[in-house]
């Protein structure tokens, strides 16, 4: 996928999958001995970070590590190829991170993944129009060229996310001068009329879809009662949740062909639910021009290196 001139590729890693740097989380090295865990050819997108300091529901050390080995906020179930998270854009805030220097001396063009959660709009406008000063101040010291990935479809930051979109247009604004492709990340439950409305208006460069599903949410679509047993989140102190895994793959299939019926003419990164190489033809066809892995990650991990290489395939060929 090519983006103002910038080959990104086609297999993107989904935000948050490999953390703020790359290095990715605890278990990833053990996965790397036990399963051959191997993320050779994925273009990087950074862990979502907020303008300043955000508690979230992961307390997080020195190294951005949890300080738990497991942590509260996530709820694995491998069997049932779904991943439950309230994780809420932990982080130490955009200054300090890239104080650290460590995105600046990447090599290979990657994404810097952000969220405004501002109370209100005005609030969340300003907090973009922060981060493009301190973004465009660090710029001349970057060894590649990066684009931005704008999310506004985090569910676990106690924001109605359909609203988010409302003031899509004004952030992006906010980010016209850097002169970078822009992403915006959405997920499957955003109305159409509104991204096209946001495409049209030339702000963004590309699409991605789908975050993960706030619980309870599209219930003709996901049974929440068979996956989980109940139709109580298991995570209902932390607001509920989103979900990650196999039942969004349908989901995101159906919006990414909607769309594409309709006339977007951006590129889509389809992401949700790909948890095999047949995940990946299903997206192809559906319309995606590109996908993003993440919780095929935690939830099958060996089968990530055939799939970024099904990827390479169908979209390199």
């Amino acid at each position: 996928m090519i983006l103002r001139g910038i080959n990104f590729g086609n297999v993107f890693v989904a935000s948050g999958a490999l953390n703020f740097f790359g290095n990715g989380w605890r278990f990833h090295k053990f996965f790397k001995m036990l399963f051959g865990l191997n993320l050779s050819g994925v273009t990087f997108v950074s862990k979502t970070t907020t303008i300043d300091y955000q508690k979230g529901n992961m307390d997080l050390d020195a190294n951005f590590q949890p300080k738990s080995l497991f942590p509260d906020c996530i709820r694995v179930y491998p069997v049932k190829g779904v991943v439950l998270n309230s994780v809420g854009l932990s982080g130490p805030g955009a200054e300090h991170l890239l104080s650290q220097g460590l995105w600046q001396k990447k090599n290979n063009p990657f994404l810097i993944s952000f969220m405004a959660v501002s109370a209100t709009k005005e609030g969340r406008v300003e907090e973009a129009k922060r981060f493009a000063q301190i973004l465009t101040r660090e710029l001349p010291d970057f060894h590649t060229k990066i684009g931005l990935e704008l999310n506004i479809s985090c569910p676990n930051t106690s924001h109605d996310t359909s609203k988010l979109i409302d003031d899509a247009l004004d952030q992006l604004e906010a980010f016209v001068a850097l002169g970078i492709p822009v992403v915006l990340k959405i997920n499957a439950l955003t109305p159409l009329d509104a991204v096209m409305r946001i495409t049209g208006s030339g702000l963004c460069d590309a699409i991605t879809v789908s975050n993960t599903i706030p619980w309870g949410q599209l219930p003709e679509k996901i049974d929440w009662q068979r996956i989980f047993g109940k139709l109580e989140s298991p995570l209902k102190h932390l607001g509920g949740g989103g979900l990650s895994g196999y039942p969004l793959l349908p989901v995101v299939g159906s919006w990414i062909s909607e769309a594409k019926r309709s006339g977007l003419a951006i590129p889509i990164i389809g992401g949700g639910g790909i948890l095999k190489e047949a995940d990946v033809n299903f997206l192809h066809q559906h319309g995606a021009d590109a996908i993003a892995i993440g919780s095929v990650i935690i939830l099958r991990p060996w089968r990530v290196a055939s799939i970024i290489k099904r990827a390479k395939q169908i979209y390199d060929s």
